[in-house]
């Protein structure tokens, strides 16, 4: 099973799903070179050369982004010390916040605060997710709530360079044929998920062919 707690396994599932209907296409010719995870990339967990890594790329306003955050932490507790977790941006253009989102979290990232603003973005997103109206004021006050810098927050925000990270990162999830959010990537090979099990056996096979122990 791949998760313990009954009340995430519709979460799985959700997991499984959107695994199908946004899995990638056929990567396009320009994706010679491109890697699931780069040497800027962000990663929440580092377990460092040896072991696997899981890529992530997602929309902090995607709902199955959203829906499977739960389960995913939960992934991340149980494969603690033996995988790498690197998320990466892709904002989708038909959700207004998601990229003023996006920016946040790299804000954040730029004081050492990549996860809380990552967990905060999860774990509030009913509350903001499919507004239409820009919520940058909300999310400058997550900013203070985490206890960021706000005026180095603020020139974070304002510099062109903090989107051109993002757009970094979807540009790379284009040229990999990504279709939809979230896709995962496990050692640059992209994950199709047919059954609950699917991503947990993909990551206990990867670690195994290392040498290490499956949790």
């Amino acid at each position: 099973m791949l998760i313990a707690i009954p009340s995430l396994l519709l979460v799985v599932g959700i997991i499984i799903l959107v695994a199908v209907f946004n899995r990638p296409e056929a990567a396009a010719p320009e994706s010679a070179g491109v890697n699931a995870a780069q040497a800027n990339s962000h990663y929440l967990d580092d377990a460092g050369e040896n072991a696997p890594t899981l890529v992530e790329f997602l929309d902090f306003e995607c709902g199955a982004c959203g829906g499977i955050y739960p389960a995913m932490e939960q992934i991340r507790e149980r494969y603690d010390g033996k995988i790498n977790y690197v998320i990466r941006y892709f904002p989708i253009e038909s959700h207004a916040n998601a990229m003023n989102a996006a920016i946040a979290v790299e804000a954040a990232a730029q004081q050492g605060e990549l996860e809380a603003m990552y967990q905060m973005m999860f774990e509030t997103q009913t509350e903001w997710g499919g507004q239409q109206e820009s919520e940058a004021e909300r999310f400058r006050g997550y900013a203070e709530q985490i206890g960021l810098d706000l005026e180095a927050y603020d020139a974070a925000v304002a510099d062109p360079e903090t989107e051109a990270r993002i757009e970094q990162d979807r540009l790379a999830g284009q040229a990999l044929g990504i279709a939809g959010t979230p896709t995962f990537f496990l050692d640059g090979e992209a994950l199709e998920l047919a059954v609950e099990s699917d991503l947990t056996d993909a990551l206990d096979r990867a670690i195994e062919e290392r040498g290490g122990e499956a949790p």
